[in-house]
């Protein structure tokens, strides 16, 4: 049978893109469908402007620590309406460059909803002022890659709250934030937004952040965010949300009962995956169970995929946050050109997802690889498992007078010597677990780390100097 495309990808985000044009360049002829900006949440709304406000955040602490080495700097202030007017245009200057790199690459971009209608056949949306054009193109092998979205607790008030879709967005900076959620994409708001000059309440439901990173990391990334003057209300959830005369009003149920009043509250308490809308049933593609713990959520699926990003369904694949496998950038797209690679490059492989690097920018930054304490024990036994660790005041701080510490931490097989996870929180983090990554990856052994000669003075070297 012939077919209007050899490949159709749903989804102009991180995965769709690499996708697409690694299958390209394999001689297939590909279009991929996308209705919103090309470039997918971390583009858009996710990883590049939220990494701007980070950086925008540590002005005010630069500012101040610039006094411990002789300089006078005088009263600094932001200009919210510039600062995000900046962000916004470098996102669509990204974006515009995502197409032309679609282009080059010989990629038709179909600006459209795309829906499936059968295993081969997908209906496309383009909107017109007055009416809505629909088409249906065909195609041998289907991609979806969709991502995810932010979702809220069906909570009475929740539509007074905003999502970090939104956060990006905002009209004038708060006077003071409050942000329920403690996940990384909560705890780095609540970190920027206390950097830029907000009061911050952070409200959790357990008593420590980041479920699912090593204990050292949830445990100094908390403590420094107390230090930083963020509140943190453990053990509590929301219940309602109001809106008052002096802004809104959040009710709480926990170890905590007096409501926080504040004028923006902002809901990061999970993701789901995009399936709703996607056609699945037409094409049999099956579904897997991805709710999120809480109360206020409903059941969410995500799609069922193999190791090699298949679908039950032999000629669609899905890849990325929509399937709900590891949801971080380079992951969907890692797994985008394995599957371009296996599908029209003649090198079927797998993409791997163990020791996938990933950081936390909060402030303190963190950065992980590899298995926690935790996991570790779980998998050695305690006796199996070697920890080292460290815990020092940066030199930079030395001048500063600021209490900031730095965390540094080794998970290793005591059998083998191997080093099986490493952990760290301070500055610069994510920069430096970017190179023990690739230690980590390759099987290095503690051994290996002790022989490595360490760069004085630097806060790295405290990784090949740990006993």
């Amino acid at each position: 049978m012939t077919y209007d495309y050899d490949l159709f990808v749903i989804g102009a985000g991180s995965g769709g893109l690499a996708a697409s044009k690694r299958a390209a360049s394999y001689g297939a002829k590909v279009a991929i469908a996308e209705h919103d900006l090309v470039g997918g949440t971390c583009v858009i709304r996710g990883c590049i402007p939220k990494k701007l406000m980070v950086y925008s955040s540590h002005f005010p602490a630069l500012f101040h620590d610039a006094a411990g080495y002789g300089w006078k700097v005088g009263e600094a202030e932001l200009d919210w309406e510039y600062f995000i007017t900046a962000i916004d245009k470098e996102v669509r200057r990204l974006s515009q460059l995502h197409i032309s790199f679609l282009e080059k690459a010989g990629v038709q971009l179909i600006p459209s909803r795309a829906t499936l209608l059968d295993p081969h056949t997908v209906e496309v949306e383009t909107f017109h002022e007055t009416s809505v054009q629909r088409s249906k193109v065909t195609a041998d092998k289907i991609l979806i890659a969709v991502g995810g979205r932010p979702i809220k607790p069906d909570l009475p008030g929740m539509e007074y709250g905003i999502t970090s879709n939104e956060m990006f967005h905002l009209k004038e900076k708060p006077k003071h934030i409050a942000v329920i959620g403690a996940g990384y994409i909560g705890t780095e708001f609540a970190c920027i937004m206390r950097g830029l000059g907000c009061e911050v309440t952070q409200i959790i439901r357990k008593d420590l952040i980041l479920k699912g990173f090593d204990e050292d990391i949830r445990t100094n990334i908390q403590e420094g965010m107390t230090q930083h003057g963020i509140k943190i209300i453990q053990n509590t959830v929301v219940t309602a949300v109001e809106k008052v005369s002096e802004g809104l009003q959040i009710n709480l149920s926990g170890e905590h009962t007096e409501p926080v009043i504040a004028d923006v509250f902002l809901v990061a308490t999970g993701r789901a995956p995009n399936v709703d809308g996607l056609g699945l049933e037409n094409a049999g593609v099956e579904l897997v169970d991805s709710s999120i713990e809480g109360p206020g959520y409903s059941t969410m699926n995500a799609i069922a995929v193999n190791e090699y990003s298949q679908t039950s369904q032999a000629n669609i694949f899905a890849v990325g946050d929509v399937t709900d496998r590891m949801n971080l950038t380079p992951v969907a797209i890692g797994e985008g050109r394995a599957f371009a690679d296996s599908e029209f490059g003649e090198n079927r492989r797998i993409f791997s997802h163990e020791n996938v690097a990933t950081a936390v920018f909060s402030t303190p930054e963190a950065a992980t690889v590899g298995l926690t304490e935790d996991q570790a024990r779980q998998k050695l036994g305690d006796d199996g498992v070697k920890i080292y660790r460290t815990r020092f005041r940066p030199l930079f701080h030395s001048l500063t007078g600021a209490e900031e510490r730095t965390m540094m931490k080794l998970v290793v097989d005591a059998n083998t010597d191997k080093v099986l996870g490493a952990h760290m929180v301070g500055e610069n983090a994510a920069e430096i677990i970017q190179g023990v990554a690739i230690a980590v990856k390759m099987g290095a052994t503690k051994k290996d780390f002790d022989a490595t000669v360490g760069i004085h003075p630097t806060a790295a070297e405290e990784f090949v100097t740990m006993r």
